[in-house]
């Protein structure tokens, strides 16, 4: 696909007024061309794509040049609208200067690799001082799609390196070679930005260079052995991860992918005199999260790391909440032998369900942990997350100093996966002075086995062992809300649900309205029917979010939020935990006032439970009473949650 075959006469406009436009406002512009040529049906789900990727960062690349772009499911095939405002739009740029050439990016969701290619040499264009002087003057459309048709003409030279000098061996040989790598998170804009400025900036200075770049279609250009081994120095310029040990032994900066584009001359000289801390992989480890975040904030760390394990941690999530509601169909106890519902089918697949459960936190925690510290930060990030839930194992025994050990739930989990990157981490340190003929005793021994002793006791004996003290204590407090204070009772009931999904504060609202079923020799608890609604709000509200507002949410996140739809009907609360895993502050907050709310409407309604679990199946065999109210405060408090969601999540910066 050529580069000028992505513009279209329709899509230009090359009079705008920058003093009438912000950059929101050029946005909803570059849409509203796109409408108005057919091209684009949901125009408000695609400036919400547009806005969630300035959100991550400015598109704004500088030289008074703007990219925003975006993926929709309403674009059939990609396209470029093309904005000119001579006076300037404020963009945020990473220069401070205002676009003036504004390139908005249309691209069809999931539609293949090969207008990336295009929109790399688009890139390329844009950092020549000659096509940018012509695209200013240009004066129809045309004009400016033959700017870009000038420069899609065959290259007399296919060197993948900026060669300056080719008529001696000797003359090149004596130049710096550097090797450099570009990447940006969508992979589609910045990285070929910064790959063509290192180039200019390399041939202007009279050294060769080559450039790999991580873009959305894949590596190209890759480095050769050979490239790194005769390269003076390496410059990195990414924002995401990239293959780090390779460079072991070499100069190199490590940048963000801005620097590339703003300060390729910088970086380029620095590089030709080696003027760069000597990188060293860390002793037989393959590329982590770790090597490559050097110079990112301490949040961002986090968040890479979480979002490492909540992805691990969501296949687990579905299967094994779906294979449980499922096994609902045969009755609210077909899986209990000794029940009268008992089915053998409805048997065999709450135990499939329930041991794909069992597997979630491990997964998190130690997804989390290899992200932080590699393959030894998976072993004992995968033990954490038993830890926090020891009873998930037949060959745990509460007898003598554990009979007091009570499960930290899903967040004690998280806490598992930093520890657990955190205990290698400090191993690393302290075993560093081991010769290097013992290095293989370090991943294979040492590390394992000191590492999951220290993430045992730290595990079973400071993080979980409070935790029973904390439930205790929020039983007591339950228990002593006086019952004329029904309402408030019922929204403290149903929050507590929502808060650790599983932990203590669940458990202790949990037990309580079980305790209460129990004592009420069959009348029910109408604080068994909050704490029941508690728990199937969270995931519902998930649902909702994904569904209305799906730039809340990675492409990832909303394929697996829709099963909350039948998790949350069946009180199946876990199926929010990734969610609120992966952003607890901003997520747990809303979940919690919606199921407070629905647990308070739960009470106001006399909405009575006989049975401690079910969801909607208890609901259709009769076990809650006042089912049409019950449900209506079901699905309010989803709503609320959905709504409170939207407004914590809506300028989170790392939605993609």
């Amino acid at each position: 696909m050529q580069l000028s075959e992505l513009f279209n006469p329709q899509l230009m406009q090359l009079d705008v007024d920058g003093s009438q436009y912000d950059k929101n406002g050029a946005l909803e512009l570059i849409a509203d061309l796109l409408v108005e040529a057919g091209k684009l049906d949901d125009k408000a789900g695609y400036v919400q794509a547009l806005q969630a990727r300035e959100e991550q960062s400015t598109t704004g690349v500088g030289d008074e040049i703007a990219i925003p772009h975006a993926q929709h499911e309403s674009i059939e095939e990609p396209m470029i609208v093309f904005l000119r405002a001579n006076e300037g739009i404020e963009w945020d740029s990473f220069d401070q200067k205002p676009a003036k050439l504004i390139f908005g990016i249309a691209a069809p969701k999931g539609g293949g690799s090969a207008h990336l290619d295009a929109l790399a040499k688009l890139s390329s264009v844009l950092m020549n001082e000659e096509a940018k002087a012509a695209l200013m003057q240009a004066s129809t459309p045309e004009e400016v799609i033959a700017v870009f048709q000038q420069r899609e003409q065959p290259e007399e030279t296919t060197s993948d390196a900026v060669n300056v000098s080719e008529d001696a061996d000797e003359v090149a040989e004596e130049k710096p070679f550097i090797v450099a790598v570009t990447a940006c998170p969508t992979g589609i804009a910045h990285t070929f930005m910064a790959e063509e400025k290192l180039k200019q900036a390399a041939a202007k200075a009279g050294y060769e260079i080559k450039v790999e770049t991580n873009g959305q279609n894949g590596v190209n250009n890759k480095l050769t052995k050979a490239d790194i081994e005769r390269a003076t120095a390496v410059i990195v310029a990414a924002d995401k991860q990239v293959a780090m040990t390779r460079f072991d032994g070499k100069p190199l900066l490590n940048r963000k992918v801005a620097d590339g584009i703003n300060k390729a001359d910088e970086l380029v000289q620095k590089a030709a005199q080696a003027d760069a801390s000597t990188y060293h992989a860390k002793a037989g480890e393959q590329t982590s999260a770790d090597e490559s975040s050097e110079g990112e904030s301490l949040g961002r760390r986090f968040y890479k790391h979480l979002m490492n394990g909540v992805s691990h941690m969501l296949p687990f999530v579905v299967a094994g909440g779906i294979l449980i509601a499922l096994s609902f169909s045969w009755g609210l106890y077909a899986a209990d032998v000794t029940h009268e519902q008992y089915n053998e089918i409805a048997h065999v697949l709450n135990n499939i369900g329930g041991m794909a459960f069992a597997m979630m936190l491990p997964m998190l925690a130690g997804f989390i942990g290899q992200s932080i510290a590699d393959r030894p930060g998976l072993v004992v990030g995968f033990m954490g997350g038993i830890f926090a839930n020891p009873g998930i194992l037949g060959a745990f025994s509460q007898e003598g100093v554990m009979e007091n050990i009570e499960p930290s739930g899903f967040l004690g989990a998280l806490v598992a996966g930093f520890l657990a990157g955190g205990i290698i981490l400090a191993l690393r340190k302290a075993f560093a002075w081991m010769p290097k003929s013992l290095e293989g005793m370090k991943p294979i021994f040492i590390f394992p086995v000191l590492g999951v002793l220290f993430i045992g006791v730290l595990m079973l004996f400071v993080v979980n062992a409070p935790m029973a003290w904390v439930m205790n204590g929020i039983m007591n407090f339950l228990s002593n809300i006086p019952r004329e204070y029904s309402i408030i009772l019922g929204f403290v009931v149903a929050a507590m649900m929502s808060i650790d999904m599983g932990g203590p504060i669940n458990k202790a609202a949990y037990v309580t309205g079980t305790a209460l079923i129990t004592a009420s020799n069959g009348a029910g608890s109408d604080v068994m029917a909050a704490v029941m609604i508690g728990g199937m709000v969270p995931p519902l509200a998930i649902a909702f979010s994904a569904t209305v507002n799906k730039h809340l949410w990675t492409e990832q996140e909303r394929n697996g939020a829709y099963v909350n739809y039948v998790m949350g009907a069946a009180f199946i609360t876990e199926g929010a935990i990734p969610y609120a895993a992966s952003n607890p502050l901003r997520v747990i907050p809303p979940l919690a006032i919606g199921s407070g709310v629905a647990g308070a409407l739960s009470m106001f309604f006399g909405s009575v439970s006989q049975v401690p679990h079910g969801g909607i199946f208890a609901i259709l065999a009769g076990g809650v009473s006042n089912p049409v109210m019950y449900l209506l405060a079901w699905l309010i408090g989803g709503a609320i949650g959905a709504l409170g969601l939207y407004f914590t999540l809506r300028n989170h910066d790392a939605v993609k």
